[in-house]
């Protein structure tokens, strides 16, 4: 098996299904080296029988809470050399499989490859506003990998591990909820080989706490939350809201 898709879904059952479709056109044609993951976190909504009524994909239930709890268990369950992280509001777009593949194939020392995140509902402006943010971010993550050599970056949501590198730093750090969590991943990684962000690999996906929680203040939360974890090692921010169809709940 050479690609494990593990898609973390709590109540996720209005944006599951895009996710998964987005998923298999992308692996038509690679389906004995493909395997789709769906984690169900926990979920009291119709995300488990969504996820089942789709070919090839796999349910495994993590009752215990939590992004990274969702993303260790899909983990286990997975068999791939490489192992997709994908949350379940977003979609692949053409070329992403192609592109993950081939950076891989083209770098041994390459243990994880991510990008940005193009979001879909939001309009051109607030586009190019998301962008700025990440032209910073890449600023930052330029000083830190090859100045100061303390991590890399990540996207949640949009990167792939190799598994080997993955068991070397046993895992992702449970001990994280959410905030920090791929920051978490990128600076361990970065001690056991090369992590490469680039705009080349973008996913689409939902904006749905940008809108929610304002463009401004997510900005602050995920950069505050990017360096503390780079150099403290764990997040500035112990709580998050959960966004989802009808519902908001704050997660201690």
């Amino acid at each position: 098996m050479l690609l494990s898709f593990v898609v973390p879904a709590y109540n996720e059952e209005a944006y599951l299904g895009e996710c998964i479709e987005s998923i298999l056109r992308e692996t038509r044609g690679m389906e004995d080296d493909t395997e789709i993951i769906v984690v169900n976190n926990a979920s009291t909504d119709r995300t488990r029988e969504v996820a089942l009524g789709f070919p090839r994909v796999r349910v495994v239930d993590e009752t215990r809470k939590g992004l990274t709890f969702a993303r260790q268990a899909g983990f286990l369950a997975s068999s791939g050399t490489l192992i997709a992280n994908v949350d379940s509001d977003s979609r692949l777009p053409a070329g992403w499989v192609s592109r993950v593949v081939k950076a891989f194939r083209e770098a041994p020392e390459l243990v994880c490859f991510s990008g940005p995140l193009v979001y879909y509902d939001l309009n051109s402006s607030q586009r190019r506003m998301v962008w700025v943010f990440y032209c910073i971010a890449w600023t930052t993550y330029v000083m830190n990998r090859y100045l100061l050599r303390v991590g890399s970056m990540v996207q949640g949501g949009n990167f792939v591990v190799s598994r080997k590198s993955l068991e070397q730093i046993g895992g992702f750090n449970l001990g994280i909820t959410f905030y920090g969590e791929d920051t978490d991943i990128a600076r361990r990684m970065h001690g056991v080989g090369k992590v490469m962000f680039t705009f080349d690999l973008k996913m689409f996906s939902s904006a749905r706490r940008l809108k929610h929680e304002g463009m401004f203040t997510m900005a602050a939360k995920y950069g505050v939350n990017y360096m503390w974890t780079t150099f403290f090692k764990r997040p500035f921010s112990a709580d998050h809201i959960d966004i989802r169809e009808g519902e908001e709940v704050e997660v201690h």
